[in-house]
């Protein structure tokens, strides 16, 4: 038979779990309990017992025998809460409040404990057996004292603790029984509603998102971070469907030069016309392109999969920026550009060189490209009021409008001014990859302004947190 979905969830059986635990804690608890105040109500008795003995005893030693039974006499007509007996040496009553000792094979023996049953009959006529607690010795001559307690009080009120104790426990449990039904129930319908948006987007609704129900509590939290998680999984997809467009789009036209130069050429070769070696290295150089596109694209994912920068290493980010500066200064020489580096030394970060030199690549190769002859490029690195160090580049080319300056940084977004330029547009969103994948950013900003005719240039700066 199957158990109601309710009593199998994970919140229920842990109920169950921490149920039994407590059931079994309060169960040692109370024994320890009544054994602990079974043993002090004996141990208190004993006591009285023994200080009654010494009282008799004494009594016997002052006036002997006729002392002591005159002394038996007078407490047991009072209102001592003793039994008492005395008996010849041959075990035969003398005087007392009970009849005989309860006291089996005493012998020989000089002193003895016992615990024994009390018969008593109440004011209706019915027989009471009470528990109580007794010692006897034997006198200097040879006389046998029995002096007895009841503890049947003392042991009842130790009873009504520990069925109160019980009853509580009881009570707990049940309780926690209903409790853990509520919760069951609450937690349920909360899963339950993950559960749904979980299976919707299964069944490929990219819009499903969980409801937050500003409780703010693990449940809230969850369900936020699973509608974040599907807000970048429906951003992804939608670049992703955007990146499928954005490739056919910008290979198509190298793809399609290539195939008609590789059937030039051989068309020509069979007519033995033309260069076929030219046209050979203008097919290798179009190939060329289209694998730099993909490799771009490929770092890209290998970044984004990854959620953190591959292999980081502690360096000197001076290091890598001088090196920059002294291979790109030589490029932009051959356009007539002005290159100038002011570089902060002793700068640490913990980074993925590789990744690193790539972004600093595309940021300089991007200012070199779209600046015209006689431009000029400068070159930063400095440590930021806040810690973080900053790698930036800015020249005095044509610049990027403020309004598409969030775009450029996606993958395949050209401006219709770069179209005539080669590249797939990966340069930028590769940065920002690099950058996200070391915590920090990438920010574009104006760059030096108008100057000597030229546009108002383009400041990228590339922020990365400093090694801790």
């Amino acid at each position: 038979m199957r158990l109601p979905r309710l009593l199998r969830t994970t919140p229920f059986r842990l109920t169950l779990l921490f149920l039994a635990l407590f059931a079994a804690a309060a169960a040692a608890f109370l024994g320890y309990i009544y054994i602990a105040t079974a043993g002090e109500v004996n141990r208190r008795a004993d006591k009285e017992i023994s200080r009654e003995m010494e009282s008799l005893q004494a009594a016997y030693r002052l006036g002997g025998a006729d002392a002591l039974n005159q002394t038996l006499v007078e407490r047991s007509l009072g209102e001592r809460p003793f039994l008492y007996l005395l008996m010849t040496p041959d075990g035969k009553r003398l005087s007392g409040s009970i009849e005989e000792s309860p006291v089996a094979d005493f012998g020989d023996a000089k002193d003895k404990w016992t615990t024994f049953t009390l018969t008593e009959t109440d004011l209706d006529g019915a027989e009471v057996k009470r528990p109580a607690r007794g010692y006897q010795v034997r006198l200097d001559q040879g006389e046998i004292l029995f002096v007895g307690a009841d503890v049947g009080e003392s042991e009842s009120y130790v009873m009504k603790i520990v069925r109160a104790l019980w009853g509580a426990g009881a009570l707990v449990i049940v309780l926690g029984l209903a409790g853990g039904v509520l919760i069951s129930r609450n937690v349920s319908a909360s899963m339950g509603g993950l559960a749904e948006v979980v299976n919707a987007v299964r069944s490929g609704d990219l819009k499903a998102r969980a409801r937050v129900r500003g409780t703010r509590d693990e449940y809230d939290e969850l369900a936020e971070g699973l509608n974040d998680m599907l807000d970048r999984i429906e951003r992804l997809m939608g670049g992703l469907r955007h990146a499928g467009d954005a490739i056919a789009h910008d290979l198509r036209s190298p793809l399609t030069r290539l195939r008609a130069r590789v059937e030039v050429a051989l068309i020509e070769a069979e007519n033995g016309k033309g260069d076929p070696m030219k046209a050979l290295e203008q097919a290798l150089e179009d190939t060329d392109g289209v694998l730099k596109t993909f490799n771009a694209v490929l770092a890209i994912a290998r970044l984004q999969a990854a959620g953190s920068a591959p292999d980081p290493q502690l360096f000197d980010a001076a290091d890598l920026a001088s090196d920059m500066a002294e291979l790109y200064e030589a490029v932009s020489e051959e356009k007539d550009q002005t290159f100038e580096a002011e570089i902060t030394p002793g700068l640490a970060i913990n980074a993925n060189r590789e990744f690193m030199a790539q972004a600093l690549a595309n940021i300089l190769d991007n200012a070199i490209k779209y600046t015209p002859e006689g431009g000029a490029i400068m070159l930063r690195l400095r440590r930021r009021s806040s810690g973080d160090v900053e790698f930036s580049v800015t020249d005095n080319g044509p610049g990027v409008p403020e309004s598409d300056r969030p775009r450029v940084v996606e993958r395949f977004v050209r401006l219709e001014r770069s179209r005539s330029q080669p590249g797939a547009g990966l340069g930028l969103s590769l940065v920002s990859a690099v950058a996200a994948a070391h915590g920090g950013r990438i920010e574009l900003a104006e760059g030096a302004g108008e100057y000597d005719g030229r546009g108002p240039g383009l400041r990228v700066a590339f922020v990365i947190p400093p090694a801790s």
